[in-house]
């Protein structure tokens, strides 16, 4: 009897939400002369009035249609409640904005230099041979592995299935996390990890290098040969998944990322691009790029040395004694978090840990 109900719930659900969705599309689509598909897809993303239940029946439907097994969404699925921790966190407002300098401070401690410059010992040969095959500096793998994880040790303990349920249900970004849920169903498919280990940060973000699932299934590696992308546990697959996702959007080996200025009075104003790219939010904070000379006849000279090339000026904060130049790979490290204070981080971080290396 309890399957029987369940069977006519599951039929009930999806195609009182597919006519219902069909006919409104239908007669946008006749208004507008054409009726798009995918428009009929995205709208079965988006109930707000879907008990969790009822939404995980709507997962399901997508994720058999994506090829995922239903076997592995049962299993998933089973005995699943929303995490009302991961709506607080989602809800949450900072109570203040970090500086610059406090945001490095609290980012860039000599802990993690020390600790990034003896890791890269450790894994020398390890990190040389992914740095060769995808063509990217080695000291910049672990400094993303410490600033993302602190090397790995502080991944997440929250369940991705549940996680990801909770805020794909929670109407205010239901259509990307529903289809990072997707994603996430897929990997437990395809068997990199097993459910119960499958966890992360309370947003869905995992592994040492905290990818979400759909960076996962495009960029992470199976660097050791094993069958399997495990970046929760393999550390050769760990650095060589951060190397393909550098490479993939560009990284120019020795390009370096930009560095330190002393600032004094200019109008930022004046300096302004025309245009930029609307993808990346940070960029909005970037000046126009001019050469060195150019910023040296601005009273703008880098504190250390750096490469011959283009910069722009990252727009300082009033009263700031340091500003930033932004160059080379700065704006493939923006694709990881496009955050220019978290880009900068990464780029002193792995300069320290250069410095280290070639001074010991």
């Amino acid at each position: 009897m309890e399957f029987n109900m369940g069977i006519k719930r599951f039929f009930n659900a999806f195609f009182n939400q597919f006519f219902k969705a069909f006919f409104d599309e239908f007669y946008k689509g006749f208004y507008k002369g054409g009726f798009a598909f995918g428009l009929l897809l995205a709208s079965l993303a988006s109930h707000a009035d879907d008990s969790f239940s009822d939404y995980l029946v709507r997962v399901k439907v997508e994720a058999v249609a994506a090829g995922i097994s239903e076997k592995t969404i049962d299993n998933a699925f089973a005995g699943l409640e929303r995490d009302e921790r991961v709506i607080k966190f989602d809800q949450r407002q900072p109570e203040f904005v970090q500086t610059f300098d406090e945001y490095l401070q609290a980012r860039v401690t000599s802990y993690r230099k020390t600790e990034g410059a003896k890791l890269y010992q450790q894994h020398r040969e390890l990190l040389h041979e992914v740095a060769a095959r995808y063509e990217v500096d080695p000291e910049y793998l672990v400094a993303f592995w410490g600033l993302e994880t602190n090397f790995g040790r502080h991944q997440g303990k929250y369940s991705i299935i549940r996680s990801l349920a909770t805020l794909g249900h929670n109407p205010r970004r239901s259509k990307f996390f529903t289809s990072e849920l997707v994603q996430a169903l897929k990997i437990l498919d395809e068997g990199h990890i097993e459910p119960d280990q499958f966890v992360g940060a309370w947003a869905g973000a995992m592994g040492q290098g905290q990818f979400m699932p759909s960076s996962f299934l495009r960029y992470a590696q199976d660097f050791d040969g094993d069958g399997k992308k495990n970046i929760w546990s393999s550390q050769a697959d760990v650095f060589a998944s951060i190397a393909n996702y550098l490479k993939s959007f560009g990284w120019v080996v020795g390009a370096g990322w930009g560095g330190a200025v002393a600032l004094t009075e200019l109008d930022f104003e004046t300096l302004k691009p025309e245009s930029y790219d609307t993808a990346c939010r940070g960029l909005r904070h970037h000046s126009k790029k001019l050469s060195l000379n150019e910023w040296a006849e601005l009273n703008l000279v880098p504190t250390s040395k750096i490469l011959e090339q283009p910069y722009s000026l990252i727009e300082p904060e009033v009263g700031a004694a340091t500003g930033y130049l932004a160059g080379g790979n700065f704006r493939v490290i923006l694709r990881y978090n496009c955050a220019n204070k978290y880009a900068v981080s990464v780029g002193l971080l792995a300069d320290e840990i250069r410095r280290q290396i070639e001074s010991s």
